[in-house]
């Protein structure tokens, strides 16, 4: 993610000067589990998603860039409201274990071990024209499980999907002035799967502190949401989210008004020094992970004998641990305590760092909201803890009634963080806190400074710190060339393989297969900006109208590889209810690719279309 935005920053400012700057833009990821990869620079992270993908980097890095254009270009006076409310049935604890080893009298303060309540800015012009809406709330876009193959937004996109095409009418997505973001709060511990964890296998529960089953281990141990599968699952919790904001929206009446400060500082999250009490003190540790990392998740479990809540390492992975990387030094065994160590990525650099030691950490504040940019995944009391340490630091300064909202994921991932309660039974979160037990302490106590510089006025004294080093990653893939496309005898790139039907009715789904290409070769090239259409014939007019494409949650895009550069795409619609009886057809968009001898690559845009059928309500 630090990639990412090093390359907004570059852009914006060959554009605009030194108006948007590293300490006055915030990146934050939405976090869905089902997007692109290959855009992190530090080496563990290009491991998991084979290496540099020049593509998704470019068309992310491009699209943050092009909305800030937008943004910018339609700059308008305006006004601010901000309104909260509970969420409920759409969420649990996926960690209650480690939430119940917090103080009992800190867990009695509140009515859940997950925080419900949504946070939503409402966004109008001076004329009352609405604009938009930002809303935070703790959930983990993960309701579509590591089976998932389809790129998808998942429960927060499928809520500002739906925001955005009631106030954008007529509109496919993407288009329209109305925008409604639904960003990432303290979600570290917090599941969309509201059925709990069960075994796949048995069907008995599996809420243990080990996640684990009796026939089969962890791996047996997964959760589920409320729907029919996974898709349906994400579909029901992102409605549930748009819902609420949009009662919450809604009923918006508590303007926010006063001046915009931000304050920003680069920290080595190595080495911090953290006060706990009056006379002690405790330390950050070089990153490292738990073996309950490779356990995952009742959302998404990890592979082999791996178990959450490892107290002890295994003498198999020690040894090949070892022999691949060097043994953990005895400083940072004892830093990271009771953690046992599996990978010591803090001094493993070979070919590049394998984790982020220098992070930045950064604070918004709008007359009395507060925005902090979280470089990471707290947990829920985590989030608390530092909500309540960062409005307690401006009521000390004489800022009464500040409203924190935490936006996380921000600019650079750094994992997860707990407290250092919920450290020591080391289940997933807490294997994953990289920085060790105090990571937690660390961070409250950097927050709390930068809110002081606010409060005080004295965010230009603040130490800038030390940048992050520049990696280079442009050659690492893991990822096979593209080979160049090829057609079957007697075919062409977009010829249908399978037709549709004559004849559909309301809730079936119409498909065609195509002579298909890779998609990798669309992303290379600006000549489209979708790989499907469903159209509907106008008898008026006798023109073809677009009704969706790809990014509807109607519509599924499939794409088979083949032999030697041959291949075929599949497009599915998922024939809503509403959908008036009528004549459509489906298109499939692409590039293909010709790699001449000795000569550069060059693409060709092609389409393919169904013949026409029929949708009736029957």
């Amino acid at each position: 993610m630090l990639a990412e935005i090093s390359k907004v920053i570059k852009q914006l400012k060959s554009k605009y000067g030194e108006l948007y700057r590293q300490d006055n833009v915030i990146l934050s990821g939405t976090h869905t589990h089902s997007g692109p990869a290959g855009y992190f620079q530090y080496t563990l992270f290009l491991l998991i998603g084979k290496g540099l993908i020049k593509p998704s980097l470019n068309a992310l890095v491009n699209g943050i860039v092009k909305s800030i254009d937008i943004a910018h270009e339609n700059m308008k006076e305006g006004r601010l409201f901000i309104n909260k409310g509970l969420v409920e049935n759409s969420q649990i604890n996926r960690s209650p274990y480690s939430y119940l080893q917090n103080p009992e009298s800190e867990r009695n303060r509140y009515s859940s071990n997950t925080d419900k309540e949504m946070v939503v800015l409402k966004m109008v012009d001076v004329n009352g024209q609405e604009l938009g809406l930002l809303s935070w709330f703790a959930i983990h876009p993960v309701s579509l499980n590591n089976t998932n193959l389809l790129i998808s937004s998942d429960n927060v996109g499928y809520a500002s999907y739906l925001f955005e095409q009631e106030k954008n009418k007529g509109l496919l997505p993407g288009e329209g002035s109305f925008v409604a973001a639904f960003a990432s709060s303290n979600l570290g511990d917090v599941s969309p799967n509201i059925k709990g964890p069960h075994c796949i296998n048995t069907g008995e529960s599996c809420d243990n502190p080990h996640s684990s089953c009796p026939v089969g281990g962890a791996k047996m141990c997964m959760a589920a949401g409320p729907g029919s599968d996974m898709i349906n699952s994400s579909k029901i919790i992102g409605q549930n989210l748009y819902l609420k904001a949009k009662e919450l929206y809604t009923s918006a009446s508590q303007e926010v008004t006063g001046p915009l400060h931000s304050a920003h500082q680069w920290v080595n999250m190595s080495d911090v020094t953290v006060q706990l009490n009056t006379t002690h003190t405790g330390k950050t540790c070089k990153p490292a992970l738990g073996y309950s990392f490779a356990a995952g998740t009742t959302d998404g479990v990890g592979f082999c004998d791996f178990t959450q809540g490892s107290l002890e390492g295994q003498p198999f992975w020690e040894t090949v641990r070892n022999l691949l990387f060097g043994e953990p030094s005895n400083e940072t065994k004892e830093c990271h305590k009771p953690k046992p160590i599996l990978l010591n990525t803090g001094e493993i650099s070979f070919p590049y760092a394998w984790h982020p030691e220098i992070v930045d950490v950064q604070l918004f504040t709008i007359g009395s909201l507060t925005i902090v940019a979280f470089p990471g995944e707290l947990t829920t009391m985590s989030g608390r803890r530092l909500r309540e340490a960062i409005k307690s630091e401006f009521e000390s300064h004489g800022t009464q009634g500040m409203n924190v909202v935490i936006a996380g994921l921000c600019n650079v991932y750094t994992h997860y963080i707990t407290t250092y309660e919920e450290y020591q039974v080391q289940r997933y979160e807490a294997a994953s806190t990289i920085y060790g037990p105090h990571t937690l302490s660390a961070y409250i106590q950097l927050f709390r400074g930068l809110a002081k510089a606010i409060a005080t006025n004295t965010v230009q004294d603040l130490p800038s710190g030390p940048e992050p080093p520049f990696i280079n990653v442009t050659n690492i893939t893991l990822l096979p060339v593209v080979l160049a496309d090829v057609a079957p005898v007697s075919k062409t790139f977009g010829d249908v393989l399978q037709e549709v039907q004559p004849q559909y009715r309301v809730g079936e789904v119409a498909e065609a297969t195509f002579v298909g290409a890779n998609p990798r070769n669309s992303a290379e090239t600006t000549t489209h900006k979708t790989f499907l259409t469903v159209e509907k014939y106008e008898n008026i007019s006798g023109n073809w109208h677009v009704m969706y494409n790809d990014a509807s949650w109607d519509t599924r895009f499939y794409w088979t590889k083949g032999f030697l550069g041959r291949s075929q795409a599949r497009v599915e619609w998922h024939i809503p209810s509403s959908t008036e009886p009528g004549l459509y057809r489906i298109q499939y968009f692409g590039h293909y690719k010709v790699q001449p001898i000795l000569k550069p690559a060059q693409f060709y845009a092609f389409n393919g279309t169904s013949s026409a059928f029929e949708v009736v309500k029957l």
